[in-house]
Order: structure tokens, then sequence, then C-alpha cells
């Protein structure tokens, strides 16, 4: 858990909190559960934030896995590339398909594996199945953090509701023992 700083530290967020004149200890408990309240939903709106780029990877990963699975059937149904090289053999044969930029760039900056010992980046069948193992691995691991990072958020908004009916019943107390002397009880 980080600790909150700056602006929005517990001292700062306790000045910027006006409960009117009355100054005595149940008001200043309930600033105290208010301020704790506003440093929880902070952190819940980080944790919401890491979720929502989290998803979007998640996102560009299911695209780029279903990208993966069609050349791998295009491979399969024998719309693949045959390359031949200098010499006159063929290096990839129609079973084989390319690998997209766009596919090796995502790969190549999440240091994901998938065979390319011959640098061509043209894969086979078992090499498709490889490179979808990886994908899907990657996947499957920030899913895990997805969830990791729930559990986080509703803790802390758990807390936030929490210090903030802390907060409700110490200005009611508050307004109730103000309201019994102004009656004269």
């Amino acid at each position: 858990m980080s600790q909150v700083t700056g602006p929005q530290s517990l001292s700062q967020i306790m000045a910027d909190i006006d409960l009117g004149p009355a100054g005595g200890i149940q008001m200043m408990f309930a600033k105290l559960q208010m301020a704790q309240s506003q440093i929880c939903k902070n952190q819940a709106n980080d944790y919401m934030k890491q979720i929502q780029d989290i998803q979007s990877e998640q996102k560009a990963c299911a695209d780029l896995i279903a990208t993966a699975r069609d050349l791998q059937n295009k491979g399969k149904n024998g719309e693949g590339v045959g390359i031949k090289s200098i010499s006159g053999t063929t290096t990839a044969g129609k079973d084989c398909y390319p690998m997209p930029q766009k596919l090796v760039d995502f790969m190549d900056e999440r240091n994901l594996s998938y065979p390319n010992s011959d640098k061509d980046y043209i894969l086979g069948k078992d090499e498709w199945d490889y490179t979808l193992k990886s994908l899907t691995n990657y996947q499957e691991q920030i899913g895990s953090k997805t969830q990791t990072l729930m559990v986080y958020l509703q803790d802390f908004i758990g807390q936030h509701n929490s210090f903030l009916q802390g907060a409700n019943t110490a200005i009611s107390n508050a307004n109730q023992v103000l309201t019994n002397i102004a009656r004269g009880q």
C-alpha cells in the first residue's frame, strides 16, 4: 500500500475540510474520519485507473491473439507463403504465415517469447502454437493482476464507506449534544 503525500496528505485534507464553527472533540473526530475517507477515495481512484490500463492491455492482447489464430488458420488452409532463398530452396512452405509487425512489436515490448531463430518472422503451425501460448499466458498473467487490484479496490471502497459513516455518526452525535444543550437538557 502506498502512502498518500503532498496535497493529498492527511494534514492537507484536514485543512481543507470545513465543518463550521464547531470545534468540539466530536467534530474534530468527524473531520479526521472525513479526511481518512478522502485518502481511501484517492487510493481507490488510483486502483481504478490501474485496472482501466490493464483492461486496455488485455483487450490489445485479445485482439492480437485473434489475429494470430486467424493467421495460423490461413497457413493451415494453404493460404500461407512460400519463400525461396537465394539458393532456390524453400525456407517456408504454404502452411506458414508471416507475423505482422504490430504483433512482433507487441511481443518484443513485453519480452514475450516466440520462435524466430531464422529471423524471418514467418511461422508454421507449431511456431504459431508456441506464439499463441505465449500470448495466452501473458493474457492470463495480466488477468490475475486485475483480480488482485479489484480486491484492493473493494477494500478501499469499504474503508471509504466506513470512515464516511463514522464522520456522519460523529456529526450527528455532536448535533444531538448541541440540541440537548439548547433545550437545557
